[in-house]
């Protein structure tokens, strides 16, 4: 393997938000796009158009972007998070979103080069 791979292997983390209204998935996703680089999110359906959507994704490259101390804003209600991807770069995102919200853990498997952490979000 190049060194270059070694040392991107980690830098992208899967977030998906779950058992929260719109509003509160959008200002978490708001948070880590000012100090990380968003790499891709899932749209919600437009209202009226299915299923109500219950789950948003986004994809953040944690090497990369503005880095900004964003103020964490006020949440309607508790977020389920679950955070993908590998080791370090998970936990750099658990350590920006415990910065800007209370956060409880309520989970964590790890495998051969990724770990998933399950998290519950709340305004401070």
């Amino acid at each position: 393997m190049s060194d270059v791979y070694d040392l991107h292997i980690d830098t992208d983390v899967t977030v998906q938000l779950s058992d929260c209204r719109q509003e509160d998935a959008r200002a978490v996703f708001e948070v880590l796009d000012h100090y990380y680089r968003l790499e891709d999110m899932e749209p919600p359906s437009p209202a009226g158009t299915g299923p109500a959507t219950t789950v948003w994704m986004a994809t953040f490259d944690t090497s990369g972007g503005q880095r900004e101390e964003p103020r964490p804003p006020r949440l309607t209600g508790k977020v389920g998070a679950l955070l993908t991807g590998g080791y370090h770069a998970v936990g750099e995102v658990e350590r920006v979103l415990a910065a800007g919200f209370d956060i409880e853990s309520l989970q964590a498997v790890s495998g051969d080069q990724e770990t998933e952490a399950r998290l519950l979000l709340a305004s401070r």
